[in-house]
């Protein structure tokens, strides 16, 4: 870089002529995170779907429900269900075992029986559509699953306020806030984090909706690994870990951009966005045609807007930081043509 002595000016140089092209500056923790994740997925448990029972013998489940009655005499065929016979009570949270299930045709309530085990001296016999909505699988990503199904829209719900709340407090006490799609920081990890969830949301509710007993399986069934699932569920997953990958480098270039305060607005801005959008797209999967239509109208939307708004051209001849256009460098103060 040539230094101009008389006003102490410096020249900066265009992004597309280092190194033939601008590329973004990926930090050493995101590809050891993006390394250490392609490990996992890849010594994951291959996921089988030999059985096509929801559950077999042996299987354990936690009590999601306050309660469950159980019977402890077995049901017989060609003969009236036992009302009057014993009954066992398992409360809520309280570990079960599937030992046996038993068909009953004649059962005009449900013909399929299933004997659950607390313990050794709790055992009994449940219609399996009660135990099916009164239990979760004892795998932490399917109770994972259930506790989000149940409580995402109150949590959204109060992170959206909070995220409202800063930005308003920025705006009225006459501040600049960086805010996401109004005032953008120069890196591109935000917008492809947006668009990889409102992918994610998309395919959620997706195959909740069309495809319910694939998910249903999956849900009995979980895994983390995305190889040997159903090509929608493969989609879904390897958008999960490219969500997660983004989530982590998006909040390590918006510390590194950005003061600690300016950072975390920033952030609760963003967080907001992916709500709403959430949302948005989770309630268009309703109807095929249109939330395929939005999505391609949404992509290009935050495509040509990265491209013309927060794509970074320049560098500071000073300091190296990433710069929109030329002229005084926000981070060093260096004047630049």
């Amino acid at each position: 870089m040539k230094k101009i002595k008389e006003d102490k000016r410096r020249y900066v140089t265009e992004c597309d002529e280092v190194r033939g092209q601008y590329k973004c500056r990926l930090s050493p923790s995101f590809f050891f995170f993006l390394l250490i994740s392609s490990c996992f997925l890849l010594s994951s448990c291959y996921y089988s779907q030999e059985d096509a029972t929801l559950y077999v013998a042996g299987d354990n489940f936690v009590l999601s429900a306050d309660s469950l009655h159980l019977q402890s005499s077995q049901p017989l065929h060609n003969l009236p269900i036992d009302t009057a016979c014993e009954q066992l009570s398992v409360y809520y949270n309280e570990p079960l075992v599937v030992a046996e299930t038993l068909v009953i045709p004649e059962d005009s309530v449900d013909s399929v029986w299933v004997k659950l085990a607390r313990d050794q001296f709790t055992m009994g016999w449940v219609h399996q559509r009660d135990f099916i909505a009164s239990v979760v699988p004892d795998d932490p990503i399917s109770q994972f699953i259930h506790l989000f199904s149940i409580r995402h829209l109150g949590l959204f719900g109060i992170l959206f306020a909070i995220s409202l709340a800063a930005l308003l407090y920025q705006i009225f006490s006459r501040r600049k806030p960086h805010v996401f799609f109004l005032r953008d920081i120069l890196s591109p990890y935000p917008t492809y984090l947006l668009i990889t969830l409102a992918a994610s949301a998309l395919l959620y509710a997706g195959i909740q909706h069309y495809v319910p007993e694939t998910w249903l399986l999956y849900y009995y069934h979980p895994t983390l690994n995305p190889f040997g699932l159903p090509v929608i569920l493969s989609f879904f997953l390897c958008c999960v870990w490219i969500l997660l990958v983004l989530t982590i480098a998006t909040i390590e270039e918006v510390f590194r951009l950005l003061p600690m305060s300016e950072a975390l607005l920033y952030l609760l801005s963003l967080l907001g966005c992916c709500i709403l959008f959430y949302l948005l797209f989770t309630l268009a999967s309703l109807s095929p045609g249109v939330s395929y239509l939005l999505f391609a109208l949404f992509v290009l939307v935050l495509l040509l807007r990265y491209w013309r708004d927060t794509r970074p051209r320049f560098f500071c001849g000073s300091c190296g930081k990433r710069l929109k256009d030329l002229g005084r460098c926000p981070h060093c103060g260096a004047e630049n043509r």
